[in-house]
């Protein structure tokens, strides 16, 4: 059986050389819950609406006028959307995120 030294040395020699960003990125998250919330929501429709369509990221780019990274980043639903990109995911996916905003009344 090892020693106690052993284990604990076996467990260092594993360790990572950076400190966690655990504690950063969970409060990061509780600070930006709001807006995170309806980015998660946009990236389901979006990938609900590739699915159906048989779209890629990269087609879906090529559609918005972006690169395929940030659409990736889009549909992770951690990226803070401005109007203008939640306009053009609309129009490549015809897709109505905005709409409903403006006719609940």
């Amino acid at each position: 059986m090892k020693r106690k030294e052993e284990i604990i040395a076996g467990l260092k020699a594993h360790g990572s050389s950076t400190p966690s960003q655990w504690r950063k990125n969970a409060e990061w998250r509780t600070a930006n819950k709001s807006w995170l919330r309806y980015s998660r929501r946009i990236a389901m429709m979006m990938l609900d609406k590739m699915e159906e369509a048989g779209l890629t990221q990269k087609s879906l780019a090529q559609r918005m006028g972006c690169s395929q990274q940030y659409v990736s980043r889009i549909l992770k639903g951690t990226e803070n959307l401005s109007i203008e990109t939640i306009t053009k995911i609309e129009s490549a996916l015809n897709l109505g995120i905005l709409e409903p905003c403006f006719y609940s009344r």
